[in-house]
């Protein structure tokens, strides 16, 4: 019954069984199946469907809203489990942006594990909004994100660097010689986000509505293939991360990004949940922070 809570969050989450099915990496028809051998299972109806729309029921609401708990209580008990099992090794599980193109959190990971060598250091990458969930289901301990929403009580929002945006462009582009470009000078030019399948939408409504991009966007898997269509010329690419951390060779450029001839800026934080508070997280969080300050 987990893995169809599991499916059923999916589909409340996307709000779509084709979208919950790419997610769970199975078909629209599967899903269905099992929506519906959960509802058996249960004994009540969760889910009006319809035709193509669906809405929840008075208690497919309750049951959503309850699950969320039983879920994040059900993965913390495997993880505390497969703990104990290991011999009590304490592990650290951490995230960052996978379109992040500073060295400032390689740099943090090999120090804090020079420091704590029996710690298992876990790592993910995603983008704003699948750190935010893995996060905020108990999967990882501390992310390395943006700051794209209000800051939160029911987090610790640790703030390492305020920077200026920038973006990587083809060293033969004529725009790459000037120290930094006007946004709307960018409109004829592609841009290229790194975002998974189910992440483009929630990326292209970010940079289009709040940074404010107004051309063509194409999309990448992970950096080193967004920088590859940049070296072909296929457009620019927003770096995340403090603009002059790292050279990206000769045959790209990094200039910074403007609007109305002001600098376009960002928070980068470390974000833990207030209540897992520990002395690995702050830490790790107090590593981090120094490889920013260097």
């Amino acid at each position: 019954m987990i893995k169809q809570i599991k499916y059923f969050q999916a589909i409340v989450r996307y709000k779509s069984f084709t979208e919950a099915a790419e997610e769970c990496y199975i078909s629209q028809s599967a899903i269905s199946q099992q929506m519906r051998a959960l509802e058996q299972e249960l004994g009540v109806k969760l889910i009006n469907r319809e035709n193509r729309k669906f809405s929840l029921t008075p208690a497919g609401e309750h049951f959503y809203k309850q699950s969320l708990t039983l879920i994040e209580d059900f993965e913390k008990l495997c993880r505390e489990t497969t703990r104990i099992a290991r011999k009590d090794m304490p592990e650290l599980h951490i995230g960052y942006l996978k379109c992040y193109g500073g060295q400032e959190f390689q740099l943090a990971v090999a120090a804090f594990s020079e420091k704590y060598p029996n710690v298992s250091v876990q790592i993910i990458n995603g983008n704003h909004e699948e750190l935010y969930d893995e996060l905020r289901y108990g999967k990882v301990d501390l992310i390395l994100s943006d700051q794209r929403r209000a800051f939160s009580d029911e987090y610790v929002n640790f703030i390492l660097t305020t920077s200026e945006c920038c973006i990587e462009i083809a060293a033969r582009n004529s725009l790459s010689s000037s120290e930094s470009v006007e946004i709307n000078d960018l409109r004829d030019i592609p841009c290229i986000l790194i975002a998974s399948q189910n992440q483009q939408k929630n990326e292209s409504t970010y940079y289009r509505d709040i940074v404010g991009i107004k051309s063509e966007i194409l999309f990448a898997e992970n950096l080193e293939a967004a920088r590859l269509m940049v070296l072909g010329g296929k457009g620019f690419m927003p770096i995340e991360g403090p603009g002059n951390t790292i050279q990206v060779g000769t045959a790209i450029r990094r200039i910074r990004l403007t609007r109305k001839g002001k600098p376009i800026k960002r928070n980068y934080c470390a974000f833990w949940k207030a209540d897992n508070s520990g002395y690995y997280i702050e830490d790790f969080a107090d590593i981090l922070k120094a490889q920013f300050e260097v």
